[in-house]
């Protein structure tokens, strides 16, 4: 694919939603020297900390380098991490005029310790809630107001409570009305119907649950893994959806469309380095590129160059608008050749 041709399905003034659980990420970074007299674990000396926006968040700020407008809708406690995680999303240019706020709400703190390259030990700070009647209520009217400007919606399910039938099936009935691409990112462990969404975007390990059907190891070449096959076209059924895009790691990604062939799409990654939030470049850059016009086979194409530069960044990463464009020719093969 041509760069202009990138250029021109991810226009920058586009409009997206972006609703799931926000993530507060904290990273410890050190160096290890010596074992613990203590216990047979390393001793991480701390060199410095820093934070980051995960989950949905990560999706928003992955959106927020590709086009203009990205809007959140999640829900956030009070505190130095419900502040710091607000003021994080500011300043990366993200609309925070859908949070809803909640002083009971405990907001979800992830802390991993990395020693040089490689990650010790993460420590988890959260806790399930489910969303209350009226903050349901207020979620959707939100959504209804806020739907005329949109050009595309993301669901971003972490299963942490936010996301139950009755709240899902009046966004994708709303979504689909009015004509726009609303696409999901699935946790298996949330037993939720996802009919008649444009697309789900699982990674191989959750469309496998999700289709209950047992796993299996990946098999080369991926378009002759029958059990993935078999898994992509279950979940096409299950979901009656247009697209389900699955992530493979290191095999890059496939395609499912009805009445089509599976597509495969090649891993551009040249070196992986950290696969934490890979799946949030992916569906950023997939649902920005549909909602830009792109074909879904374009849009997984151009999902996948974003999603190989990113594992080659450390930490909760995002690619950006200059970065992902530079990834692709000015030429064409045949000019080329």
């Amino acid at each position: 694919m041509l760069r202009s041709r990138v250029d021109q399905i991810l226009p920058k003034e586009s409009r997206i939603l972006v609703i799931g659980e926000m993530i507060l990420d904290e990273f410890i970074w050190g160096k290890v020297s010596r074992i613990s007299p203590e216990a047979p674990v390393p001793v991480v000396e701390v060199v410095r900390e820093s934070f980051d926006a995960g989950g949905a968040a990560n999706v928003a700020r992955n959106l927020r380098e590709i086009v203009s407008h990205v809007h959140i809708m999640a829900m956030t406690g009070e505190g130095p991490d419900a502040s710091r995680l607000n003021d994080l999303l500011s300043s990366h240019g993200i609309l925070l005029d859908s949070v809803l706020h909640d002083p009971n709400y405990q907001t979800i703190r992830k802390t991993r310790v990395i020693a040089r390259t490689q990650q010790v030990v993460r420590v988890d700070r959260e806790k399930r809630a489910a969303l209350a009647p009226h903050h349901r209520e207020k979620a959707l009217s939100r959504f209804q107001s806020l739907l005329p400007e949109l050009k595309a919606v993301i669901l971003e399910d972490y299963d942490k409570g936010l996301f139950d039938q009755d709240f899902v099936n009046p966004l994708i009935h709303s979504a689909r009305k009015a004509g726009i691409p609303i696409l999901v990112d699935p946790k298996p462990s949330n037993p939720i119907a996802w009919h008649g969404v444009t697309g789900v975007t699982p990674n191989r390990s959750e469309a496998f649950r999700a289709a209950s059907i047992p796993w299996t190891d990946p098999i080369e070449p991926p378009l002759e893994d029958e059990a993935l096959l078999q898994v992509g076209q279950r979940l096409l059924n299950l979901w009656e959806c247009a697209l389900v895009l699955i992530t493979l790691s290191e095999q890059g990604m496939m395609l499912f469309q009805p009445n089509h062939a599976p597509y495969h799409i090649p891993t551009r990654a040249q070196e992986v380095f950290d696969v934490s939030g890979a799946g949030d470049t992916a569906i950023a850059v997939f649902t920005a590129a549909l909602a830009g016009g792109a074909s879904p086979i374009e849009a997984a194409e151009v999902s996948n160059h974003a999603s190989g530069i990113v594992v080659g960044k450390l930490g909760t990463a995002t690619v950006s608008r200059e970065e992902l464009l530079a990834s692709f020719s000015n030429e064409s093969a045949a000019s080329q050749a």
